[in-house]
């Protein structure tokens, strides 16, 4: 089993957080992004996942070494390719063409999700799904009664279905999706000036292969700020409801409160820290209250009140009440 990780995206929504490391290596609950998507979804696999394959922009040899250390604590073998243009989302996945082969699992790393039902390798594939009340800035699909999918359509001005696409797709012949997505760049085939998975799917179904609704119990975006901040508390509720303190903390007159993540070596002096607050490593939170937000690693908070913000590292601010997006090396006092 493979798994392809189209992320080679600006992660403009994002910014400042984006602009020194891309979107999924933003940590979220003391892991980055990627990884937890990775984790989750190597827990419903069936079978043993033996390459990661991350389609990716040049970010450049830390994030490439960073990417591969995350593919082996899932065992497994990490391969770069490169999307040097962003031409959607068929030609995102068909960057990482070595690795189209077997059964493949394809997961954007913008998205978060939790289910309680295994992969089913049996079926053609397999587009997990989520009912939301506004699916126009979605792909959705259209089932028929025997629950197989027989309509794909790109983002719906007009009501076409709510069953929204989240981005992690099951293919149990990578050939053929390689195939489908090649016809599609030969013969340029475009859906809103893009290449789209969702007609090489249209054209797999229409050729008879069935593809089916997986559902989620849950769908967590990480697409901006608020979004992100958003995630981080279900990540805690769900993987950390009694907090998790790594090794080397050191609190003075401070109080946590769950459900909190608090990095190695860090340090509280006087503060309230929680709930939901993430606390990177080698962080200091003096005098401060810090409640629903990230903070990233080898930063100051001192004397501020900060709730649903995002702080980079490297940070030093000191400052009154902030709902705040600070990005990498930021000095505000």
């Amino acid at each position: 089993m493979k798994i392809i990780v189209p992320m080679a995206g600006m992660g403009k929504r994002m910014r400042p957080h984006s602009l020194t490391i891309p979107k999924p290596l933003i940590p979220v609950a003391g892991k980055p992004i990627v990884q937890h998507l990775l984790e989750d979804l190597v827990s419903v696999c069936p079978e043993k996942v033996d390459e990661i394959a991350f389609v990716i922009g040049r970010f450049g040899k830390e994030t490439e070494d960073r990417l591969a250390a995350i593919a082996a604590s899932l065992d497994a073998r990490a391969t770069i390719h490169y999307q040097d243009e962003a031409l959607g989302t068929a030609h995102a996945i068909l960057c990482a063409k070595p690795a189209l082969t077997g059964k493949v699992i394809v997961a954007f790393a913008d998205t978060l999700f939790s289910t309680d039902a295994a992969i089913d390798t049996d079926s053609d594939g397999t587009i997990w799904v989520k009912k939301i009340d506004d699916p126009r800035q979605f792909g959705v699909v259209k089932v028929d009664g025997n629950g197989v999918i027989t309509d794909f359509v790109e983002k719906p001005q007009e009501f076409v279905s709510d069953l929204a696409i989240i981005g992690i797709y099951f293919f149990r012949d990578g050939e053929n999706l390689c195939g489908e997505l090649q016809y599609l760049l030969d013969n340029d085939i475009r859906d809103k000036g893009e290449y789209q998975l969702t007609n090489a799917m249209e054209n797999m179904k229409n050729k008879g292969r069935k593809l089916v609704p997986g559902k989620v119990v849950e769908w967590l975006d990480c697409g901006n700020k608020d979004a992100t901040v958003h995630t981080n508390r279900r990540v805690l509720e769900l993987k950390y409801p009694d907090s998790m303190v790594s090794e080397g903390v050191k609190t003075s007159n401070s109080v946590i409160i769950p459900p909190c993540f608090i990095g190695a070596d860090a340090v509280l002096e006087n503060s309230v820290v929680g709930p939901y607050a993430s606390i990177g490593a080698g962080t200091t939170v003096r005098g401060s209250v810090v409640e629903d937000s990230i903070v990233q690693e080898n930063t100051l908070i001192e004397s501020a009140v900060i709730k649903n913000s995002m702080v980079g590292s490297h940070v030093k601010y000191k400052g009154p009440v902030q709902d705040l997006s600070l990005g990498d090396y930021t000095t505000r006092a």
